[in-house]
């Protein structure tokens, strides 16, 4: 007698609220119910008291993970993008500055300094670098044509997109970080939830607004362009109301840094890592030998809140007694209440640590990176700015090393007023460290994909070294990664 076998279906789903669509899955994988029985179910049933039990009272996170947003911010500061991208499990874009003009967007301007006087010196800096931007952009086009003329075989309207991208790969490092940007995202209401905290938690008062517009979108009916232009217009629920009501900001996280700060200044006195004389010749790529769990951990708490090398950093911990590490394990969880995850200097124990020193620009590229640990040091103007290849070659860069030391100069008077707006006046040509933890086969990815022919010579640069640094501790590993020397260029390959 033969027996029946199940159906097999695979089926899609319409795009649904996020809140209700995580629910429908949750109780679809919590009963024998059809997919279709467990949309019925739940479009009888309130969602926002299953949430409230489940995912707030019983803490089922993962719950959160089944429904999905889209959210664009517009005309936000390059800082705030680079906040929003901080998260480790997101997807999204930002507008890209080595494709378009960003001298014309304007800038940000923190609330702090409107109608003052230090506002002026802001808006001087900020002139002075779009300036030099514009100025440098059609010699530099011109430059890179002449080096590299038109093959048969690229159209001319290909070709002058490329030409014109390169000179931006160059004028890009006189951006600040106040030029205005755009960013979308698709992530799931549990990475949401978590942004909307980190940015309420914040230092800084713009990361804060967008928290609370953030906040507000969710609990306002989505934009429905899509289904009007396709001739379904209609009201929409809300996008994520109940999440809305429940995010707020986090004690632990808006005090832990400044707490870390403040014993990081207190520990390292006297041992001269509070000056940059004392961190020696810089290097772009440092990949840090194996050590002790414990000196790594606090190692990086101090790396997190300094200026200083990770190796620098590491020898002077190697010198403390036990105690005094525990110290400073202490302080970045001496506020952790009991449902606070610890922040991302404690994920440790990764083969490969890499210590990088970058401009910003480029660093903004390898920020994507998403399989590995990143902790970045603050934003500054004391380790120098990077002098782009091609204004060399094209005997610009007199001008570029002119304009950019007065912006030191500035920025560092103007950091005497207001230092919220001498961060936001810092160009990204301006170098910034982050330590990069990862497993080899994310070494491997970043080392070939990263230093392709294709991309900025700077992030080219960076990702040949990872592959050098790691041939030579580990000849056998090293040798298996096709990373492409930056002396192999083909400017015209996008």
């Amino acid at each position: 007698m033969s027996i029946d076998q199940p159906t097999r279906r695979v089926i899609a789903l319409a795009p649904m609220p996020p809140e209700k669509s995580a629910y429908a899955l949750a109780r679809y994988s919590r009963s024998p119910d059809s997919i279709e029985d467990s949309l019925r179910w739940v479009h009888g049933h309130s969602s926002e008291k299953f949430w409230d039990q489940f995912y707030f009272d019983y803490g089922h996170a993962s719950i959160a993970d089944l429904g999905h947003v889209i959210i664009c911010f517009e005309d936000i500061s390059e800082l705030a993008a680079i906040r929003l991208e901080d998260e480790p499990l997101w997807d999204g874009q930002a507008k890209s500055s080595r494709y378009q003009n960003f001298a014309s967007g304007g800038w940000f301007v923190p609330d702090s300094i409107r109608g003052t006087e230090t506002e002026g010196t802001y808006h001087g800096i900020l002139r002075s670098l779009a300036e030099i931007y514009r100025l440098l952009h059609k010699p530099l086009t011109q430059f890179i044509s002449e080096r590299e003329p038109r093959p048969e075989s690229i159209k001319p309207a290909d070709y002058q997109r490329t030409i014109a991208a390169r000179a931006f790969d160059v004028t890009r490092y006189l951006l600040p970080l106040a030029a205005r940007t755009n960013v979308g995202q698709v992530v799931s209401i549990r990475t949401l939830e978590k942004q909307i905290t980190r940015l309420l938690s914040s230092q800084l008062p713009e990361l804060r607004s967008i928290g609370d517009e953030l906040k507000d979108a969710c609990q306002r009916s989505p934009v429905n362009l899509w289904g009007e232009l396709g001739g379904q217009p209609g009201a929409q629920e809300p996008l994520a109301p109940t999440l809305a009501r429940h995010a707020t900001s986090n004690e632990y996280q808006a005090s832990v840094y400044q707490d870390l700060a403040r014993y990081a200044k207190d520990a390292l006195l006297g041992t001269g890592l509070d000056q940059p004389a004392s961190w020696g010749e810089p290097t772009p790529v440092d990949l840090i030998e194996p050590h002790d769990p414990l000196d790594e951990l606090v190692t990086t708490l101090l790396y997190r809140v300094s200026h200083a090398p990770y190796r620098s950093l590491l020898a002077v911990v190697r010198t403390w007694a036990e105690k005094q590490k525990q110290e400073a394990i202490d302080v970045a969880m001496s506020t952790r209440g009991p449902y606070d995850e610890l922040i991302k200097e404690f994920r440790s124990g990764y083969a490969f640590t890499f210590d990088v020193l970058m401009d910003i620009g480029g660093w903004r590229d390898m920020h994507r990176h998403r399989r590995c640990q990143q902790i970045q040091q603050n934003f500054t103007t004391l380790h120098g700015y990077e002098v782009p290849p091609p204004l060399v070659q094209a005997g610009l860069d007199q001008e570029y090393r002119q304009a950019m030391d007065a912006v030191r100069s500035d920025i560092e008077q103007l950091k005497k007023a207001s230092a919220e707006g001498s961060l936001y006046a810092t160009p990204f040509g301006f170098k910034v460290r982050c330590l990069f933890k990862m497993d080899y086969a994310e070494a491997e990815y970043i080392a070939r994909l990263r230093s392709g022919v294709k991309g900025h010579w700077s992030y080219r640069t960076i990702a040949w070294l990872m592959k050098q640094k790691i041939a030579a501790r580990y000849p056998s590993l090293g040798d298996r990664i096709q990373a492409t020397s930056p002396d192999i260029e083909d400017t015209l390959t996008r």
